[in-house]
């Protein structure tokens, strides 16, 4: 009788896309190190213009975070307190934090059931007369419904930013997510589909002007050295940072091509498993890159349970809609979100990476369905 405890297996699995790229890396560090400059070095400027050259922006400036990037573009729209800026509820907290920061308030859009993307077609119906900007977030790798909201918002003369943290890398009608609408911002958290080894991101505008105040915001508002003419932050990008991502652009389309190999794979593998599971959907005019890979089921816990017995790791990307957060809640009293919190009860996301292997994908689908037929 065998008793040995399964072996684990990663969630995502930069272990591996390190040993592959572990070359190339090491040699962008070393560059940083032996030149010195940690802030606003060369790697900066060059990450730029590959990332600009990649989505086809005009624009593309560097931060400190996915979350400064939201922040600085709020901050290049100047939105007040008072304003009003309309996103998901459904989504990290990072999205309607930097809103509440500037005093402003979020107003929330319920998500489509079967992508968990914003709902364009409610969004109309959430317009005010303060409404300063919309905020779709590219949720678990898919864009949002852009044309629809880029559409709506022009109407009525407001400013949409892409949330495209999870995105970066996918395709909406043939044009990169993070560059389809006002501004685009993404992600280089460590797990992110292109990612760094500590906080990075960047936002993506063809608006100079637009451009040229989140550059001077991100340091301090500076026009010039010691020259402030805006409020600013320090919200930087450092060189390192920079360099790490610059090594992983080496593999970054063959990553978005595996991505896109096992998410299908997955989706065929799950779609008949069991009535009380449910795979998300993916719109034919345009492309995922599955920074997570997640599916709606009942008794979530249980199977969560039998799967962590097994050595199969999952998570819940989100448990608790913003509109229920504790220190969100008052902003938002007597607001129902009825698909969102029925996702929060539902979503779990699987192990997804570019480098997981069918054997391993085989073991995972075997045991999620194993736990969900018991």
């Amino acid at each position: 009788m065998n008793t040995a405890a399964p072996v684990n297996i990663e969630f995502v699995d930069l272990k591996a896309q390190y040993r592959a790229l572990k070359r190339v890396i090491d040699g962008r560090i070393q560059r940083v190190l032996d030149h010195g400059q940690f802030i606003m070095g060369p790697e900066v400027g060059e990450l730029e213009a590959k990332l600009a050259t990649l989505t086809g922006a005009k624009h593309c400036i560097t931060c400190a975070s996915g979350t400064e990037a939201l922040l600085i573009a709020l901050m290049a729209l100047d939105i007040k307190p008072g304003d009003e800026v309309i996103t998901t509820p459904f989504t990290f907290i990072a999205t309607a934090e930097v809103i509440v920061l500037l005093g402003a308030k979020p107003v929330y859009v319920d998500v489509e059931p079967d992508t968990c993307n914003l709902d364009a077609s409610r969004l109309g119906a959430a317009i005010t007369p303060r409404t300063r900007a919309i905020i779709p977030v590219s949720l678990y790798g898919q864009p949002a419904d852009m044309d629809d909201v880029n559409a709506i918002a022009a109407r009525h003369g407001v400013a949409v930013i892409e949330d495209a943290a999870q995105s970066f890398g996918a395709r909406y009608k043939g044009c990169w997510s993070a560059n389809l609408s006002t501004i685009g911002c993404t992600s280089f958290f460590p797990s992110k589909p292109l990612g760094c080894y500590g906080d990075g991101g960047a936002m993506f505008t063809n608006d100079e002007r637009l451009a040229n105040v989140a550059r001077e915001i991100r340091i301090h508002g500076q026009s010039k050295r010691y020259v402030h003419t805006r409020i600013g932050l320090g919200g930087r990008m450092d060189t390192i940072q920079c360099a790490v991502v610059l090594g992983k652009l080496e593999r970054f389309g063959w990553e978005i091509e595996q991505r896109a190999r096992v998410g299908a794979r997955y989706s065929r593998l799950l779609s008949e498993v069991a009535p009380g599971l449910q795979t998300l959907a993916l719109r034919q005019d345009r492309t995922s890159v599955y920074a997570q890979y997640t599916v709606r089921l009942r008794e979530r816990e249980r199977v969560q349970r039998a799967l962590q017995a097994a050595g199969i790791p999952t998570a819940v990307h989100y448990p608790i809609p913003i509109h229920r957060q504790p220190a969100y809640a008052r902003l938002a009293e007597g607001v129902s979100m009825p698909v969102s919190e029925r996702l929060a009860e539902e979503v779990m996301s699987l192990p997804m990476h570019p480098d997981l292997d069918t054997a391993t994908q085989d073991r995972i689908v075997a045991q999620l369905r194993a736990a969900v037929l018991q």
